[in-house]
């Protein structure tokens, strides 16, 4: 297939994703959800975007700032929401705020009010137990997963489509023996182990990333493999072998564009799961620590809270949407990597 061809065929691929219209406007929808979340910083904060003070501009959001510079005497750094601190800075200046006045950790301590607190101008979607705004811990923990499950399921990917590879391409022992450790190592319970390590070490982001994913890779590398075994006995590999072109060159060029069609279809599927097992883990509290935006947190507090319902609605509702965005950009990937679609538009 030469490099027009290549091109007509993700162009077909291209116009039958697109004239799904459900998987494309879910994919659309599911892009703006990830650039809105990935500027969090800027919508919620409870640090200005921009302040002139005696003449001279900051950027909070971007720097420490101590007080001393806005009229004050702590060395420490500036607390925006401090009366002292939006007097002294009012009277020499200007602030422009975000439209949400915290961030995921900022208690709301104005007024005397209980938490959880309603809905309100103030707090879009309400407070926590704790006084902290939802919205603002949706939004980071929206980032969060995303980027989560994202980096999870690339080096997956990366790392099933390897190691399934190498298993298929040789067969025989190699394959044998690739295997039987893959079932072994498969039978690990992930959860329990992850549970039982957050006893006694601070389940970080990195280091939950890295426990999934010394497991992650086994269905990816099952596929790949299958692929593999299957095109290793087609004519034209038989064909390159007897050729003497190179094993690389064999993987890389005639067998590989065609067994990640599969692991394309699947990329969605996997992102949902892995966005779904982060937020199982945080609302079963052995996730992310205390400090960090989680969606399992919103939910778990939403349980907790039975009496107060915006919590647990918000949290279920956005993490509903990205799940069914999802899917229905997976069913959409599925129909334009379909080998019957793409004879039949030829």
């Amino acid at each position: 297939m030469n490099q027009h061809q290549k091109k007509t065929l993700l162009q077909i691929r291209f116009q039958i994703f697109k004239q799904n219209r459900s998987a494309w406007i879910s994919l659309l929808l599911f892009g703006f959800l990830f650039l809105f979340s990935s500027c969090a910083e800027i919508l919620a904060n409870d640090k200005p975007l921009i302040l002139k003070y005696d003449g001279s501009y900051y950027f909070p959001v971007f720097k420490q700032y101590p007080e001393t510079i806005f009229g004050g005497t702590l060395e420490s750094n500036t607390d925006y929401k401090d009366p002292f601190v939006i007097k002294s800075i009012r009277t020499k200046g200007w602030m422009i705020w975000p439209p949400v006045h915290y961030s995921f950790l900022t208690v709301n301590k104005q007024g005397d009010r209980t938490f959880p607190s309603p809905p309100s101008s103030e707090n879009w979607l309400g407070t926590d137990s704790g006084g902290r705004d939802v919205f603002a811990q949706i939004l980071y923990g929206l980032r969060l997963s995303i980027l989560f499950g994202c980096l999870l399921s690339i080096t997956t990917v990366v790392i099933g489509v390897i190691i399934g590879a190498f298993m298929g391409y040789h067969g025989g022992k190699i394959d044998m023996i690739g295997q039987r450790i893959m079932e072994i190592w498969g039978g690990f319970p992930v959860s329990y182990l992850i549970m039982m390590l957050s006893s006694f070490i601070i389940p970080s982001f990195l280091v939950l990333l890295g426990i999934m994913l010394l497991f992650s890779w086994i269905g990816q590398a099952n596929l790949v493999r299958y692929e593999f075994l299957q095109a290793r006995k087609h004519s034209y590999v038989l064909s390159a072998k007897a050729l003497g072109v190179p094993d690389g060159v064999i993987i890389f060029r005639h067998i590989l564009p065609n067994a990640l069609v599969t692991t394309m279809s699947f990329l969605p599927f996997m992102l949902a799961g892995s966005i779904t097992t982060l937020t199982s883990l945080d609302f079963l509290g052995f996730g992310l620590p205390a400090d960090a935006p989680a969606l399992g947190e919103i939910l778990a507090q939403g349980k907790n809270n039975l009496f107060a319902p915006w919590i647990g609605l918000s949290g279920f509702g956005v993490l509903a949407l990205i799940l069914v965005l999802l899917l229905f950009v997976g069913e959409g990937l599925r129909d334009a990597f379909d080998p019957q679609l793409n004879k039949t538009s030829f």
